[in-house]
């Protein structure tokens, strides 16, 4: 892939269309507006995932050689079966990151780990993508992608719900500067959390923190 330049088209104008698009250029591929394009990236929320590819199948869309990539964390390759029926390569490519839709996305997708599933005759190609938009490619075999999709819902979701109550109960005390406050401790929690691995919970332990 890194010989030759893709036409490239993607659909959705949300913040992981936009800076997946901006990654593709950046390597020089080429945006159409057009679905008749070398690949198609679905940057689309996961409950249209299935019926737009569907939708494109019924449509005569998919072409035999095209590159159909989406980027939920939800599914697999396995969801773009319609597209493969018509000889499309299928690729599962997730950025695992929280999208702000602001500058600051790009150069974080270049540090993030990319989750890629695809058949096996297709895995290169969907490494080589996710090399090419910035990140480092992660396996995720179709088997784990639900398993792979909670911890990706429960790591970004909880941890920001718990931020924003720390700042909240603070705020609420009157006391100022809660996120520079909160900050430090977010991290270095994070920090020791992900250099100790997965510890099992205790409930006597809790709320221990003499270790």
């Amino acid at each position: 892939m890194t010989e030759s330049r893709l036409t490239f088209h993607v659909v959705g104008s949300g913040p992981v269309g936009q800076t997946i698009a901006l990654a593709l250029e950046a390597v020089q591929h080429i945006p159409i507006d057009s679905l008749d394009a070398d690949l198609i990236v679905l940057a689309i929320p996961s409950e249209e995932l299935t019926k737009t590819v569907e939708g494109y199948a019924k449509a005569g869309i998919w072409s035999a050689g095209q590159l159909v990539a989406h980027t939920s964390p939800d599914f697999g390759y396995s969801v773009l079966e319609p597209a493969a029926k018509a000889g499309a390569i299928p690729l599962a490519i997730h950025p695992a990151m929280r999208f702000t839709g602001t500058s600051i996305d790009l150069p974080r997708l270049r540090d993030a780990r990319i989750a890629v599933s695809a058949p096996k005759i297709a895995l290169p190609i969907a490494q080589a993508l996710a090399i090419e938009i910035g990140g480092e490619p992660v396996i995720i075999p179709e088997e784990a992608r639900a398993a792979y999709a909670e911890s990706f819902q429960v790591a970004s979701d909880f941890s920001a719900l718990v931020v924003s109550q720390a700042i909240g109960l603070l705020e609420e005390a009157g006391i100022e500067n809660a996120r520079d406050i909160i900050g430090p401790v977010v991290k270095s929690s994070v920090d020791r959390a992900l250099s100790n691995g997965h510890i099992g919970l205790d409930p006597e332990h809790i709320l221990d923190d003499t270790e």
